[in-house]
């Protein structure tokens, strides 16, 4: 099923951005981290656009409330809730194998889901620093356990990553963090290494005819909730830099909110002007804030190379290959 040619760019008042979603009536969506936040604008723009949108969190309670919000926007709106913890090989798996017996085409995956700087370095329970095991081999895993789900609905895969990704690289001695933890630096290699594998996965998909197209988007600079106090990963309080960000994007000033910080993923994943293997963003000063728009693909994620030795690595790691599952919960030696 083609996407239509529909989306164009229009500016509410006081400047306000937003796009124009095509008709998304038929189409099986996924977004991960879709329990609040920019995920949950998202799930409630593609249900709202007429997609069946699913919902996989590790909170139901969450969940349930993320449901509700989506059919308070869309009555009746397609809206369902599946288990999943992406710092878990085990329940990326489980996630993978209901929805393969299933057995209905996936046209929409937004890997979404992320956690930000824990003061403290963590590991997942299957041994990698939270961040690598969360925000990139988490979806790395998602991508192939629905890899035929995938290519049965010619899917439009959107990776989020983020601003941070414009500097750094991979520590390939050290990913995870072992040695020494900063946790920005853990989390800069996280997005460049989420971005790396999704230009991987474009290009073998056109060179091996998946059918599937894979692109990126960041949200620039809002006041998310990967700047609040999560005592989960050990913070007790907002973060010095999100109390400003959430006082200037209240202000309309140089930041984006919490409306405008969807609308690059949105657009990467539905418009027919999106492309595989190329990166989405705010147009506005500095990429913080403003209308989405295509934008040059950042340094570290430029090499062809890094992202074929990514793929190898997080083959490697996660012990998934192409859709087949390995043995779920190997940690880095």
């Amino acid at each position: 099923m083609p996407f239509p040619r529909q989306p164009r760019l229009s500016v509410m008042p006081r400047t306000r951005p937003d796009i124009t979603v095509p008709d998304l009536t038929g189409k099986r969506a996924l977004v991960t981290g879709a329990s609040d936040g920019v995920g949950l604008r998202l799930a409630t723009r593609l249900a709202a656009a007429g997609a069946e949108v699913v919902l996989p969190v590790r909170n139901p309670r969450k969940g349930e409330a993320a449901v509700a919000a989506v059919r308070e926007r869309t009555p009746g709106a397609a809206v369902s809730l599946r288990t999943l913890d992406l710092s878990s090989l085990a329940s990326v798996a489980a996630l993978g194998t209901i929805l393969r017996d299933e057995g209905r085409p996936v046209h929409l995956l937004i890997n979404n889901a992320g956690v930000m700087t824990p003061p403290d370095r963590q590991t997942t329970g299957d041994g990698f620093e939270l961040q690598l095991g969360t925000n990139h081999l988490g979806h790395v895993a998602l991508v192939a356990h629905l890899l035929p789900l995938l290519r049965a609905g010619g899917a439009r895969v959107t990776s989020q990553v983020s601003i941070a990704a414009r500097s750094g690289a991979i520590d390939w001695d050290d990913l995870n963090a072992e040695r020494r933890y900063d946790g920005m630096r853990a989390y800069r290699q996280s997005k460049i290494a989420l971005g790396l594998f999704a230009l991987e996965l474009d290009r073998r998909s056109r060179d091996e005819g998946w059918g599937i197209t894979s692109n990126l988007s960041h949200p620039g600079v809002a006041p998310t909730n990967l700047l609040t106090a999560r005592p989960e990963i050990g913070r007790d309080r907002p973060t010095p830099g999100g109390r400003v960000i959430r006082a200037l994007s209240a202000r309309g000033i140089l930041f984006g909110s919490l409306d405008t910080a969807p609308l690059p993923a949105l657009y990467a994943a539905t418009s027919a002007d999106a492309r595989g293997g190329r990166l989405y963003g705010p147009s506005g000063l500095g990429n913080l804030s403003g209308p989405p728009a295509e934008q040059e693909l950042y340094a570290p994620l430029r090499s062809a190379e890094d992202a074929q030795r990514i793929w190898r690595v997080s083959e490697e790691l996660t012990a998934v290959s192409r859709g087949r599952p390995g043995r779920a919960g190997r940690g880095a030696d």
